[in-house]
């Protein structure tokens, strides 16, 4: 049986880059909550929460307890890393979850950002926020250019 470059993970550098991209969004991650974690965020967050559910009537997010809120992000941070070990062995479905995922942390690290613009003051989370934008942006290009890698 011949085996070409793109079949061997092994081989093929572009399943190594998304995955070391994926492991480094997912540390980035960890730094992040950590800095929510010293920084307070759920002062910020739950008023927030609580203050358009009272004008809008409705709105889906949850307000949390500090336990609660970090043990889900650690859980969330262990699996997310757990999952590292496909996207290494060239697993087709971590490319695709590499957008959403990429996604979602961009616009995490925006929203850090770009809050701390609008509200005039620095927000829990905004110090570790450029390095969400930085990994999520390089996740979703190896992602790209990952699956164009791909064979069909």
């Amino acid at each position: 049986m011949h085996a070409t470059a793109s079949a061997s993970p092994q081989l093929d550098p572009s399943i190594r880059k998304h995955a070391w991209a994926w492991v480094a969004l997912t540390l980035v991650l960890a730094v992040h909550v950590t800095d929510e974690a010293l920084t307070d965020f759920l002062s910020f967050y739950n008023p927030m929460v609580t203050s358009l559910r009272a004008r809008l009537g409705w709105f889906p997010m949850p307000t949390f307890t500090f336990e609660v809120w970090l043990g889900g992000l650690i859980t969330a941070v262990v699996v997310l890393l757990l999952l590292s070990a496909l996207a290494f062995r060239g697993s087709r479905a971590m490319v695709y979850a590499s957008y959403p995922y990429g996604l979602l942390m961009l616009l995490n690290g925006l929203g850090h950002s770009l809050g701390s613009v609008y509200f005039g003051r620095l927000l829990p989370g905004v110090y570790s926020s450029p390095l969400l934008l930085v990994a999520s942006v390089w996740l979703l290009i190896c992602a790209a250019r990952r699956q164009t890698n791909m064979p069909a």
